[in-house]
C-alpha cells in the first residue's frame, strides 16, 4: 500500500511564503499522478494542484493560481507545494493525495481520483 507523508505546515503571517512536502513510499513514484487537497471544518475536501506523473503538466484552481507551485522530484520521491502571498483563507489542512493507477501523462483534478491520501498537515495564515 501507498504510504504518504506530508511536512511542512505551521503558522504564517499573511502576505507570507510556506512550503510544503509529501514523501511516498511503497510503489514507483514516477509512474503516478500526484495532487494537493485541502480541507476545513464544514467544508468539502478543496483541490489546490495537481501535476502528472512525469512533472510536464500542472494545473490549479483560482482560488489559488499564481499564488501555489507544485512541483515533483522523482528521484526523491517527493512532491511540493510552494505558497506565495498567503492569505487568512488559505488557512486548512493541506493533504497530498497519489492516483490508484499509472496512466498517460496527465493531471488528476477530482478527489475520487486519489485513492492514497497523506494524513495531512496543518497551515495556518494569521491576518
Amino acid at each position: 500500500q501507498v504510504q504518504l507523508v506530508e511536512s511542512g505546515g505551521g503558522l504564517v503571517q499573511a502576505g507570507g511564503s510556506s512550503r510544503l512536502s509529501c514523501a511516498a513510499s511503497g510503489r514507483t513514484f514516477s509512474s503516478y499522478a500526484m495532487g494537493w487537497f485541502r480541507q476545513v471544518p464544514g467544508k468539502e475536501r478543496e483541490f489546490v494542484a495537481a501535476i502528472s506523473r512525469s512533472g510536464a503538466k500542472t494545473y490549479y484552481p483560482d482560488s489559488v493560481k499564481g499564488r501555489f507551485t507544485i512541483s515533483r522530484d522523482n528521484a526523491k520521491n517527493t512532491i511540493y507545494l510552494q505558497m506565495n502571498n498567503l492569505k487568512p483563507e488559505d488557512t486548512a489542512v493541506y493533504y497530498c493525495a497519489a492516483a490508484g493507477v499509472p496512466t498517460r501523462d496527465v493531471v488528476l483534478l477530482q478527489r475520487f481520483e486519489y485513492p492514497y491520501w497523506g494524513q495531512g498537515t496543518q497551515v495556518t495564515v494569521s491576518s
